[in-house]
């Protein structure tokens, strides 16, 4: 009788805490995708600003052509 006892009263210990777990874990790996998700950000603003600098520095090449002819 006492192994049942002890048998159900794992089992219930184990039923509260896997769900438990399980959800900490997912918080974690939100909190993963967002920090990811925020370096992506900045490496995606930074290649645009490159290319924006680009297209100006062009632009300013091509008028300075223009005007010496």
């Amino acid at each position: 009788m006492s192994k049942l006892l002890s048998l159900i009263v794992a089992a219930m210990f184990a039923a509260v805490t896997v769900p438990a777990v399980a959800a900490s874990h997912v918080g974690a790996q939100d909190k993963m995708e967002k920090k990811s998700d925020k370096k992506s950000d900045k490496k995606a603003a930074k290649k645009s600003d490159k290319k924006a600098a680009k297209k100006s520095d062009k632009k300013a090449d091509k008028m300075e052509k223009s005007d010496k002819k």
